[in-house]
């Protein structure tokens, strides 16, 4: 018997898989598709587990696509720009570009390696000049058509350093590099305007049927549509209004407070030259440095200043102190809070703590008197210490009060969204270039399209210091005007690395093309990807923001398609005793060592069978191990009989017990596989019908030799191996081979079902006494209910349970039970 040498044969099939480009998938027009899509990595240089798992689940589904007879697109490519090769730049004086080429060869060759069935013609790095400049083109089509801008906005500042630094170079508010505090700074920076796209990505959620729920619930939330009213209240003393935005207009009688961010412009101007001045710019100058969730978080502490300064309530013309606070961020809503302490947790919890009224104007209905009021009361209720509004349920005093405003003329009906605008500016060189110029004479000007690409000069200086690396490169900083020849200066931010991963899935369906983004022939047949899969933790940025580039491109006439992936799947994390494996942690396991050791294939099979794919997977070695014997069970079965292959196309001679058994296993596997891959992507429980089968194949080869039907033999070991090659695909190649077949198992078509071999002639039935089982007992399929009942009646163990009882009554379920109720 030969040795199941894992080594040899996965090399052997992986360079024959090279040779003939077995993978490559052309457009087959007349031909039903299916898109097969796993997020593209970044190339840090080594695969993780998670990887593994979500590269196997996708290379199993492309592969049972393909044996369905689907024309099947399942690429790969390299989400390459991004701040950790500007690091090892600064780190280990090597140029970003190499570092990324270099970890892009080694994780190429790890892929390969475990199998996975990518058509490596189509493979995409996004910051190759070919890839980015369509990025750049896309820049120019949002700019078009006004859904690029460019305004102010607060960064990361290291005074050291003199540089900007991304929220990741921030650790417990001070800079990675020199352990120096961070502060902000303000920046002109560029916007895209997602928020004009914030309904339609609202509405077309309801389009994403093949979405898990949880993730469509984060969308929803992050867009965070609400109903209101905007509201001015004037400042005392001042031509100027605070201008709010609140959903609870029926709360304004109780408004005892105003709330503005620290960075509200109007700061500034109230306080200069007061008394309170010192002390409000040094409360500003505390929270510069904190990020927006060490300001808000459910377990920070309130903390606010009084400015010394009023404004007046529209609705009673009460005087209401203003207060900075840190929960009161610019970036949400107007900058500015009208607070109700009475009925809002944040606003109880600061008022209680400065000592500011707290004024009830919602009751509960069944509470008489206000006084009895537990607060902050959220609920629904009746309006009270509301002027001519009290008496009426809240909801209704909404309307009435949104009514009254707008006939006043201090304010009107509003609907808000949580979203904002995307701020795209980079100030980085690993990235791509923004394609404007600067001109004294014609203002911003873009790059025109036959200008592209934009490239990124090689010319820079990576110190870690001062503004982004391209101020650095004179060649690159100065250049003509594309208007008017006069000397003008380039964009030196590059862009957010999220617009990369927002438009590739489209690249994969023309990925060569030189003239044009993508030819929309193509795409239209490709597009929209059929199953998308990726990790939960790219629920609200990346899946957002690569709806929103689909819905813009559609809109201007580039994507056939308004949404991008019609079916999403999260898988679950790999943990290790309990935890994400983390270096930290000290339980990485690494992919490599699983390989050298077992194989890709036990590797693959291993992480498909360990859990379902949306579930995290606890490592196991035993578990490992346990797949690789299972293998290797395999190997030996067919091995034995690789000689006795009968080349039989059909079996009809299946006249023993133990035949008619086995090819009930047989169809019954083929059933269960299918419909747990291609209906609930269930891996681990088809690789475990699949183990059934092997078992009971060994059952079945225990039996005289004489009784052996070599036909079925050859169907139940061609069956184990189709079945499991889209797990396995190496091992089951080789045994393919090895049985005499000289096409690949990849290109045959999948098994289906004899529904009448499912039929069985006898059949397991339970015998119960009172509603316990006390036996079983295998009996004809056409067995009556009063032979089914002589039958319980007459069981050994049965009667020792009933012997001197009364029996009641006996009730038979055919096919499944008898129960006699006795006493």
């Amino acid at each position: 018997m030969t040795k199941y040498n894992f080594s040899d044969i996965e090399k052997k099939w992986q360079n024959k898989w090279e040779e003939e480009n077995a993978f490559k998938v052309d457009e087959e027009f007349e031909k039903e598709k299916y898109y097969c899509l796993e997020m593209f990595p970044y190339p840090s240089g080594k695969l993780h587990m998670g990887h593994v798992r979500n590269y196997s689940i996708g290379d199993v589904i492309a592969r049972f696509k393909t044996m369905n007879g689907y024309n099947v697109l399942h690429p790969i490519g390299w989400d390459a720009f991004g701040l950790p090769a500007e690091n090892a730049a600064i780190k280990n004086n090597i140029h970003p570009d190499k570092w990324t080429r270099e970890n892009i060869a080694e994780m190429q060759k790890q892929l390969k390696e475990l199998g996975i069935s990518y058509d490596w013609d189509r493979e995409v790095t996004t910051c190759l000049p070919d890839y980015y400049k369509w990025t750049q083109s896309i820049f120019l089509q949002f700019y078009k058509h006004g859904l690029a801008y460019k305004k102010k906005s607060p960064v990361n500042w290291c005074p050291s350093c003199e540089t900007v630094l991304a929220n990741e170079q921030v650790v417990n508010e001070r800079c990675e590099r020199c352990d120096t505090v961070v502060a902000k700074k303000n920046l002109d920076q560029w916007y895209f305007k997602i928020t004009d796209y914030a309904e339609k990505l609202l509405d077309d959620i309801s389009k994403l049927k093949g979405w898990p729920d949880k993730v469509k619930i984060m969308q929803e939330n992050w867009i965070g549509k609400s109903y209101g009213a905007e509201m001015k209240f004037k400042i005392e003393g001042s031509d100027k209004s605070l201008e709010i935005f609140t959903t609870r207009p029926d709360t304004t009688y109780g408004v005892t407070f105003m709330v503005l961010a620290p960075e509200h412009p109007f700061v500034n101007e109230l306080v200069k030259g007061t008394e309170y001045e010192d002390q409000v710019t040094e409360f500003v100058d505390k929270l510069k440095h904190l990020s927006e969730l060490e300001r808000t978080g459910g377990n920070v502490e309130k903390e606010g200043i009084f400015i010394g300064r009023y404004a007046v309530n529209p609705l009673n013309n009460n005087k209401i102190p203003i207060y900075i606070a840190n929960y009161v961020l610019m970036d949400y809503g107007t900058g500015a809070v009208m607070a109700v302490p009475a009925h809002d947790e944040r606003d109880f919890e600061f008022a209680n703590k400065y000592d500011i009224d707290i004024i009830p104007v919602i009751k509960p209905e069944e509470l008489e008197k206000v006084e009895d009021i537990e607060l902050p009361y959220t609920e629904p209720g009746i309006m009270v210490n509301s002027g001519e509004f009290n008496g009426l349920e809240n909801r209704d005093g909404s309307e009435k009060i949104i009514k009254f405003i707008e006939d006043k003329g201090f304010g009107k009906r509003t609907t808000n969204y949580r979203l904002r605008d995307w701020l795209i500016s980079r100030q980085r060189y690993w990235g791509t270039p923004i394609p404007i110029v600067y001109c004294d004479k014609c203002g911003i000007v873009p790059v025109p399209e036959e200008n592209l690409p934009v490239l990124l000069p090689t010319d820079v200086v990576f110190s870690g210091k001062g503004e982004s690396p391209l101020t650095t490169s004179g060649s690159f900083k100065n250049t003509p005007c594309p208007k008017c020849g006069s000397l003008a200066k380039r964009e030196t931010d590059t862009m957010d690395t999220f617009l990369d991963s927002s438009w590739y899935f489209l690249r994969y369906t023309d990925p060569k093309n030189e003239n044009e983004i993508f030819d929309k022939e193509k795409a239209s047949y490709w597009m929209d990807v059929d199953q998308y899969i990726g990790g939960v933790e790219h629920a609200i940025l990346h899946l957002l923001y690569a709806r929103f580039f689909t819905k813009v491109l559609y809109d201007i006439g580039f994507s056939p398609v308004d949404e991008p992936f019609k079916n999403l799947l999260t898988q679950g994390m790999v943990l290790k005793d309990g935890a994400k494996m983390s270096k930290s942690k000290g339980n990485v396991v690494s992919p490599k060592e699983i390989i050298t050791k077992y194989g890709a294939d036990t590797a693959r099979l291993f992480i498909l069978f360990a859990a379902p794919p949306e579930r995290d997977l606890e490592w196991s070695d035993t578990g490992v191990e346990g797949s690789y014997r299972f293998l290797n069970r395999v190997w030996r079965l067919v091995d034995e009989f690789k000689d006795s292959i009968s080349s039989a196309n059909t079996v009809n001679n299946i006249v023993s017990k133990e035949d008619k058994e086995l090819n009930f296993v047989i169809n019954n596997t083929i059933k269960r596989v299918t419909e747990d891959i291609s209906q609930r992507f269930n891996f681990n429980t088809a690789i475990s019908a699949i183990m059934e089968l092997v078992n009971e194949v060994y059952k079945y080869k225990e039996n005289d030799k004489e009784k052996i039907n070599q036909n079925l033999t050859t169907k139940a070991l061609e069956t184990i191996l189709v079945l499991l090659c889209p797990f396995a695909p190496h091992i089951t190649e080789e045994l393919w081979n090895k049985i005499g077949k000289r096409t690949s198992i990849h290109d045959e078509k999948w098994p289906k079902y004899d529904n009448k071999a499912l039929l069985k002639e006898e059949i397991e039935i339970v015998i119960q006494v009172n509603g316990k089982v006390r036996d079983r007992s295998k009996v004809s399929k056409n067995t009556s209910k009063d032979q089914l009942e002589k039958i319980a009646l007459n069981n050994k163990k049965v009667k020792s349970f009933i012997d001197g009882k009364q029996i009641v009554k006996v009730i038979c379920v055919p096919g499944k039970l008898v129960n006699i109720v006795a006493k």
